[in-house]
């Protein structure tokens, strides 16, 4: 061997100086030392709560709870155990984080690009809208939502009624003066877009515009109140309460019941979902080879739409509705919505999509704007340029904080032990927890499902961001 091959080879290290090796050395020293604190740790409170005869299992579980929960989504009483308790007040949590996030983010998004609007009523909207939710704080929201809308409404025996409507073809006068009021509309309307400042000065042709669109407004109004029946014979009929009731106690609406045969509608239902996925992978895969498109959409809709529409009218419409009827002083029957409930959606909603909407805003305005002006140039509208360019390009910078958003959404519903929502804080950190006496299990499995809900959340968001993510140029 050369001395150039033996100077090549890597000088032999002592272990001790070996830099991978010390920081192992390190690394394990140090995760013994937190092992042996938390080990200290858990058995001095151990120690310390079997001195004072508090409990340090879980017996607790399988005992009577011996409260009620005024909304439960499985079967529940005061007979039921604990654990029951833990999973109503669980399913309370994700329903209603379920259901916000979905509202935040429609909300979101529809501000968000409202913000970059070209017209000023919207853009401003947006930005009143932003800046004061955002800047006001949510547990004030939610007092606000539950104290001063909700509470005040009117007692069971004084509910607020909503109508039953009855479709009708409106009579031959209601349908013409419709029709002669929308004609007069039209001819208002051309009136004021096409005034000429030659025959008039330029006041008076803007006098004249705007009576114009006055006239065209008001007969519109007029032919539509003829048309809908307020002549007494357009095309709606209003009759007697629909069984839907509102007042402080909730919002009261018909429960569907399910009969034999409803199973033919759910698997018509399961049918279509299947084959509207199987068409737009197919309509997909021959765009990508012809560039000829499909109306992917509107069949979709047909599909999900009229199978299950079928099997339901086949099998002789195997849904009854149960109505709620006031019985003393509550009603009986029905679903109800809990204010506590709406409170708490209404309060998180809003106040997430302020946050989510600054995020589509910034997203947006990360794409560069050759961007759009290539679409345009291609001949795109305003809405396809945003819905096929900029959109999927700014999706990149608006996921990493909107999953943020989702999980503050998540955590954030545990401010409902404010308003007596029944959520996992308010059931089994609260109620349970007092009467067991068992805080340091309850507290550990109360942090150990709110962990698992924000990993499995930025989970599923980190696995739709690398299905749909753009490579990188």
């Amino acid at each position: 061997m050369s001395s150039g091959e033996q100077g090549a080879e890597r000088p032999q290290v002592p272990l001790l100086h070996d830099p991978r090796f010390r920081g192992l050395v390190v690394q394990a020293v140090t995760a013994l030392c937190v092992l042996s604190l938390l080990w200290m740790a858990v058995d001095n409170a151990a120690t310390n709560m079997r001195a004072r005869g508090i409990p340090t299992n879980f017996d607790f579980w399988d005992r009577t709870s011996g409260f009620d929960v005024n909304q439960t989504l499985i079967a529940y009483s005061s007979l039921s155990t604990y654990g029951k308790a833990f999973w109503v007040g669980l399913l309370n949590t994700l329903l209603v984080a379920a259901i916000g996030v979905v509202v935040a983010t429609l909300l979101g998004f529809i501000l968000g690009v409202m913000r970059l609007s070209a017209n000023w009523a919207a853009r401003t909207f947006a930005s009143i809208y932003v800046e004061t939710l955002r800047n006001v704080p949510l547990l004030l929201q939610l007092l606000f939502w539950y104290n001063a809308i909700l509470s005040p409404l009117p007692a069971p025996r004084a509910s607020l009624a909503m109508p039953s409507v009855a479709l009708t073809w409106p009579d031959t006068a209601s349908l013409a003066l419709a029709l002669v009021a929308a004609g007069g509309a039209y001819l208002a309307g051309r009136f004021a877009r096409a005034r000429n400042e030659d025959d008039a000065g330029e006041v008076l042709a803007s006098v004249g515009a705007a009576l114009g669109w006055l006239v065209a407004l008001i007969a519109l109004l007029f032919g539509a109140s003829a048309f809908i029946g307020a002549p007494g014979g357009g095309l709606l009929h209003w009759g007697g309460p629909a069984g839907v009731y509102l007042n402080n106690r909730g919002l009261l609406i018909p429960e569907p019941r399910f009969e034999p045969g409803f199973d033919w509608v759910l698997a018509a239902l399961s049918v279509a979902v299947a084959l509207s996925i199987a068409f737009t992978w197919w309509a997909r895969r021959r765009q990508a080879l012809s560039g000829a498109q499909s109306q992917v959409g509107l069949v979709s809709l047909a599909l999900i739409l009229g199978l299950p529409l079928l099997a339901f009218v086949a099998t002789g419409g195997p849904v009854t509705l149960d109505y709620p009827v006031l019985r003393g002083f509550n009603f009986q029957g029905g679903l109800r919505v809990s204010p506590e409930f709406v409170a708490l959606l209404l309060g998180l909603s809003l106040y997430t999509a302020a946050f989510i909407a600054e995020e589509v805003r910034a997203g947006v305005q990360s794409v560069a704007k050759g961007q759009s002006e290539a679409a345009h140039a291609l001949g795109l509208r305003a809405g396809p340029t945003l819905r096929l360019v900029v959109l999927p390009q700014a999706m990149r910078v608006i996921l990493p904080p909107l999953t943020n958003q989702y999980l503050n959404l998540t955590k954030n519903s545990s401010l409902a032990v404010f308003i007596g929502y029944p959520d996992l804080v308010q059931v089994f950190m609260g109620t349970v927890l007092n009467q067991t006496g068992a805080a340091v299990q309850v507290i550990a499995v109360t942090m150990a499902v709110y962990l698992a809900i924000s990993l499995a959340t930025s989970g599923l968001m980190a696995l739709y961001a690398r299905r749909t993510a753009w490579a990188e140029r």
